[in-house]
């Protein structure tokens, strides 16, 4: 097996991305005080930077893997939603899937650093279900672009942010499976249970446990009875468990992952899912695909800030990997 070759079937495919988008703001600066007024530092601030989080990042994912990515969500009628639309281009995303509602903010997520240190997160956001009126152009739009483009699988990623209600995921699964599409989940507490019949559900360990009435720790015993109490309610494909830095749990198996030096794990569950997603749609067997979703999810957290993964350090990565297999 070849790692560039192997990196290669990740590109070249078409992935829809269906959940809550954000704008991921930083403010940067220095500390050299303490503030007067309250027990509290004083950050004096040098620079702004706004990058696309939440569903969008799992578009970027996509696209540094080389494949196309088209992306609907719902956002606001609002300064923060023009400033959204202005990241897309130069990411080399397009609008076109975007619902504009003029009852909802569009979310900002903004981070304050001091000294490189994150000090405090500022969430300006709607969480209230879309409204019937908003789901319907919603699904309207997920249809054209699935008439317009070739697309091979839906990746459905949720921050509980209001725009996968239980009635859009029904609809969008019900879809998927009349065109013989590939659907993929990251799940979140509120409608964890909607996604019947998913091809892969990649739920975190915290999710797990908040959705399973019973107790569960990293053990393979514990993951499996997770796994089996999932499939009950959804009768899905693969189950994925990511485990933070203790690896993930894909299929009755446990993966760990290799040491790693963290700086940020922001966005880490993005690339994974954007990972697996096309790694399944290129046929991959499921050992190397949990191995390619702990790699591309380490290296991610190896750098500040929410950020895509990058090919070609994945592609040397997994050839070391491969070459120490030998």
């Amino acid at each position: 097996m070849d790692a560039r070759q192997t990196i290669q079937q990740l590109s070249g495919r078409t992935i829809l991305i269906v959940g809550d988008v954000m704008i991921d703001r930083y403010l940067t600066g220095t500390v050299t005080r303490i503030s007067p007024e309250a027990p509290v530092p004083v950050v004096l601030q040098s620079g702004t930077e706004d990058r696309l989080g939440g569903a969008a990042n799992v578009a970027l994912n996509i696209g540094a893997l080389g494949s196309k990515a088209i992306l609907c969500s719902v956002i606001g009628q609002d300064a923060e939603a023009v400033a959204f639309r202005d990241l897309l281009p130069p990411a080399g995303l397009i609008a076109d899937g975007l619902v504009w509602s003029g009852s909802r903010r569009t979310t900002v997520k903004t981070r304050v650093l001091g000294n490189h240190q994150q000090m405090l997160r500022i969430d300006a956001e709607d969480t209230h279900p879309l409204s019937d009126e908003e789901a319907t152009r919603l699904l309207t739009t997920i249809h054209q672009v699935l008439d317009e483009h070739p697309v091979e699988a839906i990746i459905l990623q949720d921050y509980n942010k209001g725009v996968l209600t239980d009635a859009v995921i029904r609809q969008i699964m019900a879809t998927a499976r009349n065109r013989g599409l590939l659907t993929t989940v990251d799940p979140k507490r509120n409608n964890f249970f909607s996604y019947q019949g998913a091809g892969l559900f990649k739920p975190n360990l915290k999710e797990i446990r908040d959705s399973a009435p019973f107790s569960v720790d990293t053990s393979l015993e514990a993951l499996q009875q997770a796994d089996r109490h999932v499939r009950e309610q959804l009768g899905h494909g693969k189950t994925m468990i990511t485990l933070s830095d203790k690896g993930l749990y894909l299929d009755g198996s446990l993966y760990p992952t290799e040491p790693r030096t963290v700086a940020d794990v922001s966005g880490a569950g993005d690339t994974v899912i954007s990972l697996a997603t096309l790694a399944m749609a290129a046929g991959l067997d499921t050992g190397l695909i949990a191995r390619l979703c702990n790699m591309a999810g380490g290296q991610v957290c190896e750098f500040s800030g929410v950020v895509p993964v990058q090919r070609a350090l994945l592609e040397t990565e997994l050839q070391a990997w491969l070459e120490g297999q030998s």
